[in-house]
């Protein structure tokens, strides 16, 4: 059995069909050709650039015609990264230095997927894919080099790729196409998200996939575990038949959630938010019934750029998202950045533990130009009065209050500007230190709200990188030291009588539902996609019975024995 990461639910059987690209390795030691005229490689590298752009568009038309009108905005995104002036200008820059037109689009691609590459945030990482998959197809029109077909291959097929990229998955046709495998990629890629929309179960990142299956054997994808079997006996092929049933009865009762309130089987009302990474994002959230938005992560609008984007274009992204969910919530994240991401015109530099270094927060209120201008347009996009600020990183008070400050004075600004802005908006911060955690009862004090950001709380409370193999065995919200916190974060702030939501992982980790109810959590913020599932979990648990399995939980003294119980009482 192989194992990779579930990104498309669902069993599939089928002939493995594999799709070998170019040697990665051969590539990174491609030798380039001379730049005889520096005009002529200007020319081929328009030429491939119009041709990249009209075919693009084509399959955004092919997306649209198919019903994916919000899965075309993936394509769309690609056209505007090669459209991008900074890119153009530093590939023409590269020519100019005397580079050939496939070696100054490698050169600049590299650059700008290098700079996502290294933040380790999977949804910033998603980027860089993007970018890498630009790369290939314009060095594809470069090399006259044709894609793999995957149109013509034959019905009944799971095909097994390196890296699924969006342009690759636009001629997937699902008639023909029972299943995916790749050697990369995670849930929230751009490729997962399009084989969840054409309904294919799908798992990425199998660890050398194209070496362990061959052309023509057998195989049995489950997109819900990231289980893969080749050559099933009939006794896999049973089991995994029932599954299949199982699985399309589970779809079946999740759509019966579909436009209800998130309540507790005893009535008490919840909110189930959604995590987005820019405005189109919102869109999707919407469709997948998102009661609002829990966490809006603007460092997207940073990034891949050469300058910090203006007030004018923030205020676009903020009032889009806020009109779209208006008027429920939408809490958008100030600039959380820091020397993990390199930014070159934020000048951050480097640190040797950049996790703990000059980051978020602190980086905004030293750079108050740059943060001004968020903040201003944070006020004008709030004229429905949903939008939530929300700052990440806080380890004291101080920095919430010098925030109140500057907000007081943005508002001063804009008002003797006699530009339109709503100054009624709600301040709030991010758990996510345990710094901030352990005084979330003083916090709580100056906070409108809080959420907690389990992904980085358990990583500062175990001191434990979640990327490092060797201690990623501590990186789990079931340890005791985590969950003591997140109930104590919980108290704290409904002592202070302020709401207090969730927006790291564990908010959609199926078997913590029962303790995040008992603790009093007010709102779950998941990946759109699994909005209905913590919905229905939610509504399976009453208070009374949530707090009986919670302090059983507690009273446990390993990860492992609270992982193993609250499994066996998972409904």
């Amino acid at each position: 059995m192989l194992k990779g990461i579930p990104v498309s639910e669902g069993i599939a059987k089928g002939i493995a069909v594999c799709i070998k690209s170019e040697d990665k390795s051969e590539n990174k030691q491609c030798i380039y050709k001379k730049a005889e005229d520096k005009d002529q490689e200007s020319r081929r590298f328009n030429t491939s650039l119009q041709s990249f752009l009209e075919d693009t568009q084509e399959s955004v038309n092919k997306l649209k015609k198919r019903g994916m009108e919000k899965e075309s905005g993936i394509l769309k995104s690609h056209m505007e990264i090669v459209k991008d002036p900074s890119v153009i200008s530093k590939i023409n820059e590269e020519i100019e230095n005397g580079c050939c037109a496939e070696e100054a689009v490698d050169k600049t691609m590299g650059f700008f997927a290098d700079i996502f590459e290294a933040t380790g945030d999977e949804l910033t990482m998603q980027r860089a894919a993007d970018i890498r998959d630009v790369n290939k197809s314009l060095r594809d029109k470069l090399t006259k080099s044709e894609s793999a077909d995957l149109s013509n291959i034959p019905k009944g097929s799971v095909i097994i790729v390196d890296e699924l990229t969006p342009s690759m998955a636009v001629y997937i046709d699902p008639e023909k196409v029972t299943g995916i495998i790749a050697e990369s990629g995670g849930y929230t890629s751009h490729s997962a998200i399009l084989s969840r929309a054409l309904g294919i179960p799908a798992v990425l990142s199998v660890p050398e996939a194209l070496l362990k299956i061959n052309d023509g054997d057998e195989l049995i994808v489950d997109g819900t575990t990231g289980d893969v079997i080749k050559d099933p006996t009939d006794a896999d092929e049973a089991e995994y038949m029932k599954k299949a049933e199982d699985f399309k009865k589970h779809k079946e009762l999740l759509r019966e959630f579909s436009g209800k309130p998130s309540m507790t089987l005893c009535g008490e009302k919840k909110d189930v938010f959604a995590n987005i990474g820019n405005a189109a994002d919102a869109e999707k959230a919407r469709s997948d019934d998102a009661e609002g938005i829990g966490l809006f992560r603007t460092e997207f609008l940073y990034m891949d750029r050469d300058s910090a984007p203006g007030e004018e274009e923030q205020l676009e992204a903020y009032r889009k998202a806020a009109d779209i969910f208006a008027p429920a919530p939408v809490i958008i994240r100030t600039l959380d950045v820091g020397g993990d991401k390199n930014i070159p015109y934020m000048h951050m530099g480097k640190e040797d533990n950049p996790f703990m270094g000059f980051r978020a927060v602190r980086y905004c209120l030293e750079n108050q130009s740059l943060f001004k201008t968020q903040i201003r347009a944070l006020l004008r996009a709030n004229t429905q009065g949903n939008i939530r600020i929300m700052l990440p990183m806080v380890t004291n008070l101080c920095e919430i209050r010098d925030v109140r400050d500057m907000i007081n004075k943005c508002c001063e600004e804009l008002k003797a500007e006699g530009k339109e802005f709503n100054s009624n908006v709600c301040l709030g911060i991010m758990i996510e230190t345990p710094a901030a955690a352990v005084t979330a009862d003083i916090l709580a004090g100056e906070a409108d709200f809080f959420s907690i950001g389990t992904n980085d709380l358990t990583g500062y409370m175990m001191s434990a990188d979640r990327g490092n193999a060797k201690v990623s065995y501590l990186y789990k919200a079931y340890q005791p030291a985590v969950l003591r916190m997140i109930k104590f974060i919980c108290e704290s702030a409904h002592k202070a009588g302020i709401p207090v939501g969730m927006c790291g992982e564990a908010a959609a980790d199926t078997i913590l539902t029962p303790c995040l109810i008992a603790f009093g959590l007010d709102e779950f913020s998941v990946d759109s996609g699994k909005v209905l599932e913590t919905r229905k979990n939610i509504s399976m648990w009453s208070f009374n019975e949530a707090v009986e399995v919670s302090e059983k939980a507690m009273a446990l003294h390993t990860a492992e024995e609270t992982e193993q119980y609250l499994n066996s009482v998972k409904r």
